[in-house]
């Protein structure tokens, strides 16, 4: 059974939210659409449904050309993109606070 980051169990396991849980956790680097799909979890289709409205917004740049493929990563100059990396963070830490009271209530 695949695991279901803490973004994706509060936000909700959408495609779009996969998109973006994939390009927020790995925002250093560059991918290919193909890649990009096959990281998130999410149709090449599917993909190919939502792209144009995150370049639209411009959540999304293009970074480079490597052969035929475009390469893309999150926009981390945009506004919205730069509160979705604190609110992705955010969720995480809160996350593994959670956790971590957890396990000390159950050692009680």
């Amino acid at each position: 059974m695949e695991e279901t980051s803490s973004f994706l169990e509060v936000m909700g396991d959408y495609p779009l939210n996969r998109v973006l849980d994939f390009l927020l956790t790995f925002d250093e680097f560059d991918y290919s659409l193909t890649e990009i799909a096959e990281n998130a979890g999410v149709g090449y289709s599917t993909l190919m449904l939502l792209w144009p409205k995150l370049v639209e917004k411009g959540l999304v740049t293009c970074t480079r050309k490597v052969g035929k493929s475009n390469m893309f990563m999150i926009s981390k100059k945009n506004l919205i993109v730069r509160d979705l990396i604190k609110l992705h963070w955010e969720i995480a830490k809160r996350e593994m606070q959670n956790a971590v009271l957890e396990k000390e209530i159950e050692a009680v």
